[in-house]
């Protein structure tokens, strides 16, 4: 059995802790949680794990892996510290990744360490056949992304359309990944899991859109190379409490941490 930590007790790393002691996150066994003031917790009495503010704790735990579900800060704070502790780390806030030095240093330290950075598809779909599709030439890969009002407030799409009267779909961003990934560090994390899986921040085009019209956060990938063309749509369910994400990025985590210790592996 695999020993688990989770950064962050929010609606992503409270889902995640309840699939994996569901038993649907594999052979893995949560041992605690980081997060920033244990007092806010509640349920902490009926948990059977940790709930700690006390990093020292949390990484002296031998975990096997850490799993970062509390934003680009936490993960700038704890990424690197988790493998050099030795852990694999699995990370969602990938935009954080959009600063090359981030990344190179992540990346180093993952080698140096023997560890892995685990990427899930999260709210996305076709990872798999970019990544594959990379090994060849692909020419372009696009991705547009729609989200309802009520995903948008409290982020920068505020400042660009009155959220309280739109009524049509109005694209917000046009841009490359790594632009996309710092503006819309919640909403867009996904650009910048598509950009590494593919062909780098720079090339990987974004739209942005707040669309009235739609209850579901809509991600579009549009690509085409030496493999072929592929487009690909999927529609998330949001979270009522979390609007900016979807219960398919906790699955997601949950699937990655059930390959690590299953016999059979499908869709990687």
């Amino acid at each position: 059995m695999l020993k688990a930590g989770i950064i962050g007790y929010g609606t992503i790393g409270k889902s995640i802790a309840e699939l994996i002691q569901t038993q649907q996150a594999g052979d893995i066994e949560l041992q605690s949680v980081l997060v920033r003031n244990p007092n806010r917790t509640e349920e902490l009495s009926r948990l059977t794990f940790a709930i700690t503010n006390d990093e020292e704790f949390f990484f002296n735990q031998d975990l096997d892996i850490v799993i970062e579900a509390a934003g680009h800060h936490a993960l700038q704070l704890y990424g690197k510290k988790a493998l050099e502790t030795g852990s694999h780390l699995v990370v969602i806030s990938v935009g954080a990744l959009a600063d090359n030095e981030l990344l190179e240093s992540l990346h180093k330290t993952a080698q140096e360490n023997n560890k892995q950075i685990l990427i899930p598809s999260a709210a996305i779909g076709g990872l798999d056949r970019i990544a594959a599709g990379v090994l060849g030439e692909i020419e372009e890969i696009t991705l547009i992304t729609r989200k309802p009002v009520k995903s948008w407030y409290g982020t920068i799409a505020e400042e660009k359309v009155n959220l309280e009267t739109i009524s049509e779909p109005y694209c917000i961003f046009e841009g490359n990944a790594r632009n996309a990934s710092k503006l819309f560090p919640e909403n867009v994390n996904v650009s910048a899991t598509l950009s590494l899986a593919g062909i780098g921040f720079e090339k990987t085009n974004v739209q942005v859109y707040v669309d009235p019209t739609i209850q579901r956060n809509i991600h579009t990938i549009k690509a085409k190379g030496f493999f072929g063309e592929i487009e690909i749509s999927v529609q998330n369910q949001p979270y009522q409490q979390n609007p900016k994400s979807s219960p398919i990025v906790a699955m997601s985590v949950a699937k990655v941490l059930k390959n690590l210790t299953s016999s059979i592996v499908i869709g990687v």
